[in-house]
């Protein structure tokens, strides 16, 4: 039998933090799993092809930058845009569709997706309908280099670090009973990474956006000639 020591986050409004440290001899990978890891990365080669395809005439930064939206794009659309459906007919818990199958995967860390939470179903159709048309237009920006470039990257950062945000913290305070945590593949790869992508690509080019707003104001040109 193989253990792993858990951490657990419990809060109550109002109240300290606890930390938790138990135990699970639960498998870490199946067969259903191992699939949503290869459909996951998957999307991302696709979306490194597509990047030195449309962005060839890019800098490096610039070609990885694209790189980011057309994966993030890919993920609203193909994931994400089949949850929000699933979860307004019914839910992904009484779906039998394969898409369905890699939703309950992930909630097996999580869920809240199985069962159509509202807030998560919210986010989700801002997501699918804003963020993801916004990351293919902000793709079309930078190729172009147009100059709404920086104000639609903004806009697209702040709208995933608030998603992210809203995800996990109504969870947080209540104790985080959706979430499960003693498999190391759901706390370290599904909860950990999956999501963690989604605070630090935004985050990294919130910055980047801030320095070339930085670099083209006025009074910073003049101090750059000087």
């Amino acid at each position: 039998m193989n253990d792993y020591f858990v951490l657990r986050i419990y809060s109550n409004l109002g109240g300290p933090f606890v930390l938790s440290f138990t135990m699970s001899d639960k498998p870490i990978l199946d067969t259903v799993g191992i699939v949503s890891l290869i459909a996951a990365f998957l999307q991302m080669f696709v979306a490194y092809i597509v990047a030195q395809v449309v962005g060839k005439k890019l800098l490096t930064v610039e070609k990885w930058v694209i790189v980011w939206f057309i994966y993030d794009a890919i993920v609203h659309f193909t994931l994400e845009a089949p949850f929000v459906y699933l979860s307004l007919v019914g839910s992904v818990d009484t779906s039998d569709s394969y898409i369905a199958m890699l939703w309950k995967e992930y909630g097996k860390a999580d869920k809240r997706w199985l069962y159509s939470d509202p807030t998560i179903v919210s986010l989700e159709l801002l997501t699918v309908g804003i963020t993801g048309p916004l990351a293919l237009l902000c793709v079309y920006a930078i190729v172009k280099r147009t100059y709404y470039r920086h104000f639609i990257q903004i806009t697209i950062c702040v709208c995933e670090l608030y998603g992210g945000f809203m995800t996990f913290s109504p969870d947080w305070l209540i104790g985080s009973p959706n979430l499960d945590t003693t498999n190391p593949l759901y706390l370290w790869c599904y909860l950990i990474f999956f999501n963690g992508l989604w605070v630090v690509f935004p985050a990294a080019l919130l910055y980047q956006s801030w320095m070339a707003l930085k670099s083209s104001h006025p009074k910073h040109r003049t101090k750059k000639q000087k």
